[in-house]
């Protein structure tokens, strides 16, 4: 059996165990990583691009932001087209400068990797049998790999393998308050070599149902169209999923659709979650772990960066600063922030999408449309309403730590 000591152990090499581990490196903390499966797994996942300020910030001081602003694209605004119509939200205009940058997730993953593993740092790929022992008074997580047992003891655990990873379920289930709903729709995405059809995202309202032209780079867009629960992927051709496309498009942005092979193919459910609390002795649960949005409002990377820079800020401040309580804050600070994004998100999935025939908050169809057609009414045309999407869309400031 081998053991190891660190001062934080770090459950998952997704791009918030691996941002949380740059930083606290950065500021002399010293910390492991003990991930599940393979790096070459976790760049196989195609996840988000849309970054907030505050994310593109702290990769910037983390130091891994060369490539990012080489390639990131900075996105000033995007536009919702409803039933057709369209309307630009301009989000350096009406946030007084505040703007979005489109970087995919595998990428800002891949440079984090890279920079770990060019700075010597521990990271176990391939743990089987993980397991978090005693995290209200001597933390330590033991594991296997390659057969051997290893056990990494540690002042503090940061949790962030993860919706279905082994962290919030250390929790006693009595002790958690867990919200939750389930849409009762999916998301089918295509991702594919071809030019996107707009510099800048389009939210589309239809009546045939919700798209979203998105895009990772000038040569490779990323597209998603509202499908039912019950659609299967390997029912939708490229074929069929560039035809329906094309009818949620407004007509400008179809008649530019440039259509070929995808590349990666999937649905996708869409829930809102939180865990409530988010942190358990000294064990603290960031991004997915403990909080899950519908994509519909670009927050679930950016949620799990916020926790990032409020949990590395107060491990510095009790490391360096030899402030005892300041890591019992963490999650009274974080579900501040995480409860802004999940009603953003929650929001912005109730005007955009088409509900069926299912009881949409206690209403008929008819009616709920009929509310939210009044209140994209009122957010797109009035500047008011559109500075209230922006600044939402752009993120909220992160709370300062005192």
């Amino acid at each position: 059996m081998q053991t190891v000591k660190t001062q934080v152990a770090i459950i998952g090499a997704g791009p918030s165990g691996l941002l949380l581990g740059q930083l606290l490196a950065k500021a002399g903390i010293d910390n492991v990583i003990i991930e599940r499966v393979s790096g070459e797994y976790i760049l196989g996942r195609i996840r988000a691009g849309i970054l907030e300020q505050g994310f593109v910030d702290l990769v910037r001081e983390a130091g891994v932001n060369a490539r990012m602003d080489a390639e990131g694209h900075v996105h000033d605004g995007f536009d919702i087209a409803y039933y057709g119509k369209r309307f630009r939200i301009d989000l350096n205009k009406l946030t007084g400068g505040s703007t979005v940058m489109c970087y995919g997730q595998t990428e800002i993953t891949r440079d984090l990797m890279e920079a770990r593993e060019s700075s010597g740092l521990t990271t176990f790929y391939e743990s089987s049998d993980v397991e978090l022992h005693g995290v209200k008074d001597a933390p330590h997580v033991t594991f296997t790999q390659n057969g051997e047992k290893i056990t990494v003891q540690c002042d503090f655990i940061a949790g962030c393998d993860g919706f279905h990873g082994v962290s919030r379920k250390t929790i006693p289930e009595e002790k958690r308050k867990e919200h939750e709903r389930v849409y009762p729709f999916g998301w089918l995405g295509v991702l594919s070599d071809t030019p996107p059809v707009s510099d800048e995202l389009i939210y589309c309202k239809t009546a045939r149902g919700f798209a979203l032209a998105s895009m990772r780079s000038e040569t490779r867009s990323r597209y998603y169209l509202q499908v039912p629960l019950t659609d299967k992927v390997e029912n939708w051709s490229d074929e069929l999923f560039w035809e329906e496309l094309k009818k949620r498009l407004p007509e400008d942005a179809a008649n530019r659709l440039v259509t070929g092979p995808s590349i990666e193919k999937s649905i996708a459910p869409l829930r809102s979650f939180v865990c409530e609390p988010m942190q358990w002795g000294n064990l603290f649960l960031v991004g997915d772990a403990a909080h899950i949005v519908p994509p519909t409002g670009a927050k679930g990377l950016n949620l799990a960066a916020s926790d990032v820079s409020t949990l590395y800020k107060l491990l510095q401040k009790f490391y360096k600063d030899g402030d005892e309580n300041a890591p019992t804050r963490y999650s009274e600070i974080a579900l501040r922030r995480v409860w802004h994004g999940e009603r953003f998100s929650w929001w912005m999935s109730n005007m955009l999408h088409d509900f069926d025939e299912t009881n949409a908050s206690g209403m008929d169809k008819a009616t709920f449309d009929r509310f939210m057609q009044s209140e994209l009414d009122f957010y797109l045309n009035y500047e008011e309403g559109q500075k209230v999407i922006a600044r939402q869309y752009v993120g909220m400031p992160y709370e300062a730590i005192e």
